[in-house]
């Protein structure tokens, strides 16, 4: 029996959701799995990624083959770079406390690469919000002009109708005062 390791989706439709399950290769891809050893969420952004390390290194040990997504997802969290550690420690190629030497440093530099994403995204998302607040304060600010404008040509047009009115009404009553003497 050739067992895999792939993703199993589940989720709504548009919002996928892998488990990433040991199954035997026959069967299919939602079907019946030996052991669930992780999730996989792509929506989110770094995607989230729950493995169940041991039980991945243990499964990939014992020869069960990764599909093309979840070799680049265990890649990603370190179990083929522990696995490609302790073949050296077999091979002997160096000892057991040099691989775990080699694998807490790749693990603290790739740590990092992912705070420094993360990082990123969030200052990226700030910036974001500060230009898109800046455009909103110039926007409300050109109508408030506009509004202010608009409401002084009221005004001015409205005391030029005033002053027409007493205008009419001078004349009105220089009309009436000839008439009278």
């Amino acid at each position: 029996m050739a067992v895999k390791l792939r993703l199993a989706r589940h989720g709504r439709k548009s919002s996928p959701f892998y488990y990433i399950v040991a199954a035997d290769s026959r069967t299919p891809r939602d079907g019946k799995f030996i052991e669930r050893i992780g999730s996989y969420n792509p929506k989110t952004n770094p995607a989230t990624i729950e493995l169940d390390f041991d039980k991945a290194l243990n499964w990939v040990m014992n020869g069960a083959q990764p599909t093309d997504t979840v070799s680049r997802i265990l890649s990603y969290k370190g179990v083929l770079m522990k696995k490609h550690l302790l073949e050296g420690v077999r091979k002997g190629a160096f000892d057991e406390a040099e691989a775990n030497k080699r694998f807490t440093a790749w693990e603290t530099e790739k740590l990092s690469k992912i705070s420094a994403k993360i990082s990123g995204l969030d200052q990226a998302k700030r910036n974001e919000e500060k230009a898109r607040l800046e455009a909103e304060k110039l926007v409300n600010a050109q109508r408030a002009e506009a509004i202010a404008k608009k409401y002084a040509e009221a005004v001015k047009a409205e005391s030029e109708e005033a002053q027409e009115e007493v205008a009419e009404e001078a004349a009105n009553n220089e009309a009436e005062e000839s008439t009278i003497e």
